[in-house]
């Protein structure tokens, strides 16, 4: 058998692969079993995905007035929206993830 047969979810439209996806993470955060990401964790993803990018020559390289323009859309976002939560705040018992509620809990 050759190595390059695509079978499974190799052979099926990305649309359906993504779709099934799609169901299973929805059932995972309905039983509650879905991995939630701390604002650290998440923090810290978006930094190794910018360094990836960096490091292949693929990521964005914004100019000052690029750099400008997104500071000044960011604190618009703040002004404007009253719901934009500080993620540097404990977050209350009912926004905390299952593994914050019940630190002793296995992930």
């Amino acid at each position: 058998m050759s190595g390059n047969s695509r079978r499974g979810f190799a052979a099926m439209d990305p649309a359906k692969v993504r779709a099934i996806a799609s169901k299973g993470g929805r059932a995972a955060h309905a039983r509650g079993t879905a991995h939630e990401f701390t604002p650290e964790e998440a923090r810290q993803a978006g930094r190794k995905g910018g360094q990836a990018g960096h490091a292949r020559g693929t990521a964005h390289e914004f100019t000052p007035e690029e750099a400008r323009q997104a500071r000044v859309k960011g604190g618009q976002i703040v002004e404007t929206n009253p719901e934009v939560v500080d993620i540097t705040a404990d977050p209350a018992p009912d926004q905390m993830s299952r593994s914050e509620r019940a630190p002793d809990a296995v992930p």
